[in-house]
């Protein structure tokens, strides 16, 4: 019996299955904009550190990244609202970088070709069931997430922005919950809980 990874194509089947590797120079590109989130992030953290130590051009560049106001009276100064935002926005160049992450590295293993990391020590969890399906409910979810974060950004610095950008930001927010709720059902109804170890349990039986 002829192994069916060694089976041939006819041509015109095999040009249009490997076009799946016109896809190699996206996820090429999603790496490159991996590493200028890293670069970013860098960036921003020294900009904290020196303004940490009294650096005022560095947290002038810092109120300026955040949006801050600071106060009309004075002399600006690092206080925990713009630490505290400042932290939240390293924190949402993480999270955008686990998604990024997440695309890669799924979005490879599922539509152009096997990464080969079973028994890897350092495979993910989630890779080992990661379908197009597992995929999209993990990148509804990781939206959320960074969603929350922009929220909870804007209102920390709230009197700087109008109440109008406060509403549509939270509406936007509950959008994006609904999307991922109507995705995870969709997947659950598609992909009922039981299905796959009924499945597992009758090829075992006809084994």
């Amino acid at each position: 019996m002829q192994d069916p990874t060694q089976a041939k194509l006819a041509p015109l089947p095999k040009i249009i299955f490997a076009s799946r590797w016109l896809q190699l120079p996206l996820y090429i590109g999603l790496i490159l904009a991996q590493a200028v989130y890293v670069f970013h992030f860098w960036v921003e953290l020294v900009h904290l550190i020196e303004a940490a130590f009294g650096n005022q051009h560095a947290l002038e560049i810092l109120v300026k990244s955040i949006g801050y106001v600071a106060p009309p009276e004075g002399v600006l100064k690092l206080n925990e609202t713009i630490i505290m935002l400042v932290v939240l926005g390293l924190i949402d160049v993480v999270m955008i970088s686990n998604l990024l992450i997440m695309v890669i590295v799924g979005g490879y293993e599922t539509f152009v070709s096997r990464l080969n990391l079973e028994g890897h020590p350092d495979q993910p969890e989630w890779l080992s069931h990661v379908n197009a399906s597992v995929l999209k409910v993990k990148l509804g979810t990781a939206i959320i997430g960074i969603s929350s974060i922009h929220l909870l950004k804007t209102f920390i610095n709230a009197e700087n922005y109008s109440e109008k950008a406060l509403l549509w930001q939270t509406v936007i927010h509950v959008a994006f919950l609904l999307s991922a709720l109507a995705i995870a059902l969709a997947d659950r109804i598609m992909h009922p809980p039981g299905a796959a170890s009924h499945a597992a349990h009758a090829a075992h039986a006809d084994h």
